[in-house]
């Protein structure tokens, strides 16, 4: 199946009524959280899923300003999902969405994306913490948070936060990380599921499979 274009990226349905939120689709969203190594554990992990791949992927990866434009570019080519850069206000769709150069990525309880600029979380922004905090919070257990080689704990909270939600969690092992300091302090913190990044891959493309099923 070919890539869809970005004008062709479907967006949830909305529950009727005036005022009220949206229906959360019955499938999770996943956000992930990588820093060094973290593109070629990326690659590895979202190569395994499917061009009609319907789950949502938010994405946080630490690199050198002026950098992820080229990733978002080059996993784009690479992958069969979209991937782009995420936009503030946007809905919720599917593809890979990644934050951009210095902003959080956040979503919201309305399933709008959120880019904030301004608060200070760490030493990281983007922070894989506030990212998956804002899953937890925004989708509960349907939310699913991967975290992947890198140094320091980004995204140990936040996966705990998912954790405690009800929502599925999962690190990258010792043995294929870059470095194991990131994946090693959400282990610490609750995940319950160690992986390589091909198994990853597996896991999250049998996820979509189970929702395909009910």
């Amino acid at each position: 199946m070919s890539k869809p274009a970005t004008g062709d990226l479907p967006t949830p349905d909305r529950r009727p009524g005036s005022g009220s939120p949206p229906a959360w689709p019955r499938s999770e969203v996943i956000g992930i959280c990588a820093s060094t190594g973290g593109p070629r554990a990326l690659a590895e992990a979202l190569g395994r899923l499917p061009a009609d791949y319907r789950t949502p992927i938010l994405v946080v990866q630490h690199m050198t300003p002026g950098f992820i434009a080229g990733l978002v570019t080059w996993l784009d080519r690479e992958l069969a999902l979209p991937v782009r850069l995420a936009d503030d206000g946007q809905e919720l769709a599917v593809g890979v969405w990644f934050a951009p150069d210095g902003a959080h990525l956040k979503l919201e309880p309305t399933r709008l994306l959120g880019l904030d600029t301004d608060t200070i979380v760490g030493n990281h922004r983007p922070s894989g913490d506030m990212l998956l905090s804002s899953l937890a919070r925004a989708a509960g257990a349907r939310a699913v948070a991967v975290v992947l080689t890198g140094m320091g704990r980004d995204g140990a909270e936040g996966l705990a936060a998912v954790a405690a939600a009800g929502g599925r969690t999962i690190a990258q092992d010792e043995q294929s990380s870059g470095v194991y300091g990131m994946p090693r302090a959400a282990a610490e913190r609750g995940a319950k599921t160690v992986l390589t990044p091909v198994a990853i891959g597996d896991e999250l493309a049998a996820l979509d499979q189970t929702r395909a099923r009910r």
